[in-house]
């Protein structure tokens, strides 16, 4: 399947930068946001590929002491020689970037976007309604590093994306797929938590301590029966 990337490219510096947002939660923590990082119909395009060619899943995971369906589908694939990416009891299979070229050339846009960034992992997650949905966590695992960098790049129907500062009891907010998370509470501090609403094509980058520290969730959402597909890349450490 031959499809034509176009990430967004940057004819007017001024204009792009007005379109990408950053916010810096403190720390050592931030995130950056750029809405337009795909073109559109070229989004779309991959949607359509990922939809029908990846061969998703819903496991089963193990969480607090028992079994549960995780509430979305997903799909892994990573370069060779990696160590085993293993959640909630759950290890998937690891596919190879050589199973799915579009993907190769979707990490290259991200490569792109991000000079000096490197990624060799990709969880694949897609939400088919709005009952779908991921729970509280943070990618602190070992093989990430102390301070991984998380590139997330969204396609089809639109979803909030939630990160929350972590509290003192931070060691036991583990991921949690049986307990959809919570919407922003009115009395929640605004520097303790921030929302983004993942536009189709969007990238969101994670950096610094933000796994350290915060914790994040793609809520519920009322209403929405259509699908939304996420992709993740990290970079895993050679052990």
């Amino acid at each position: 399947m031959n499809l034509m990337l176009k990430a967004n490219p940057n004819p007017n510096p001024k204009d792009d930068a007005k379109k990408t947002r950053t916010v810096d939660l403190g720390n050592g923590s931030s995130v950056i946001y750029v809405p337009r990082f795909l073109a559109y119909d070229v989004a779309w395009e991959f949607f359509n590929y990922l939809d029908n060619h990846i061969p998703w899943t819903r496991p089963t995971l193990r969480v607090f002491g028992r079994s549960c369906t995780q509430p979305r589908d997903t799909c892994y694939v990573a370069s060779a020689g990696l160590p085993d990416l293993i959640y909630s009891g759950y290890q998937p299979h690891a596919y190879s970037w050589d199973d799915f070229p579009p993907l190769k050339d979707i990490l290259d846009a991200v490569h792109k976007m991000l000079p000096g960034s490197t990624f060799n992992s990709l969880l694949l997650n897609r939400y088919k309604g709005g009952n779908d949905y991921v729970g509280w966590h943070s990618d602190d695992e070992k093989l990430y590093g102390s301070t991984p960098e998380i590139a997330s790049v969204s396609f089809g129907c639109e979803r909030d994306f939630i990160l929350k500062k972590k509290s003192g009891k931070s060691s036991q907010e583990r991921r949690s797929d049986d307990k959809p998370p919570l919407k922003r509470s009115r009395k929640s501090s605004q520097d303790d938590q921030h929302s983004f609403m993942l536009k189709h094509g969007s990238l969101l980058v994670m950096r610094g301590n933000t796994q350290r520290d915060w914790l994040h969730s793609v809520p519920k959402r009322a209403k929405v029966e259509t699908t939304r597909i996420n992709l993740t890349f990290r970079l895993v450490l050679q052990e």
